[in-house]
């Protein structure tokens, strides 16, 4: 069986059956416009305080430039680990693990920490579960290597501006080891969730045949 991706747990963590679909794939690369909003969080410096014409004004951020400046200045304000997030010793940094395996976007030295980069929306707190698993994943996989403990992860939200920091809990570590879990146990395609928002947005809704409340009302 080979070493999960940081990827795959996530997944797992969001639905094991989408995992089962998605591994079938012979692409699984990212879309095209993810990779710009990616970047951005290695622009930190010249969107918070543009020497010239504003960068952001045809940037690929989901926020208002105004908010957007706000939002670092939060994050600048709040973690001490900021110079570290604004200039990474170490970018798109492969980590293997004794568990799993994958590429962290950053790497911060002091205190070692992992950072992943979301192309999406941030919750109004924290961080979703999947990319919190995600996090953990690479926080333990960096452990691993570098044979030292490492106690937090950060998760970066660049087309909002907004980072938010991951300490591995032991309900945090709990999730990665149930994700960790249903990644191992996936030999044929595992049970239909029904979460409504989950299926009506999925690009397997057809394949894995769940039935949306929209698709049973047209069904009657």
């Amino acid at each position: 069986m080979s070493t999960p991706t940081f990827s795959d747990l996530a997944l797992a963590a969001y639905c094991p059956r989408k995992l089962y679909y998605r591994r079938r794939e012979p692409d699984r690369t990212p879309p095209a416009d993810v990779e710009p909003v990616r970047e951005l969080a290695f622009r930190y410096p010249d969107l918070f305080d543009p020497g010239g014409p504003d960068p952001l004004q045809d940037a690929p951020i989901d926020v208002t430039p105004t908010q957007y400046r706000t939002n670092l200045g939060r994050a600048r304000a709040r973690f001490d680990a900021w110079e570290g997030l604004v200039d990474p010793l170490g970018r798109e940094v492969y980590l293997e693990g004794r568990e799993c395996r994958g590429v962290a976007h950053k790497v911060l030295e002091a205190p070692l920490a992992p950072s992943i980069v979301s192309p999406g929306r941030p919750p109004p707190e924290g961080v979703w579960r999947p990319q919190g698993v995600k996090a953990v994943a690479a926080a333990k996989a960096l452990a691993w290597e570098r044979e030292r403990p490492v106690e937090r992860a950060f998760v970066e939200y660049p087309a909002h501006g907004v980072v938010r920091e991951v300490r591995l809990t032991t309900r945090r570590k709990a999730a990665y080891r149930l994700a960790l879990r249903s990644v191992r146990s996936i030999d044929g395609p595992p049970p239909r969730l029904h979460g409504e928002s989950k299926c009506a947005a999925c690009e397997y809704r057809d394949r894995c045949g769940v039935r949306t409340r929209t698709l049973r009302s047209l069904l009657g």
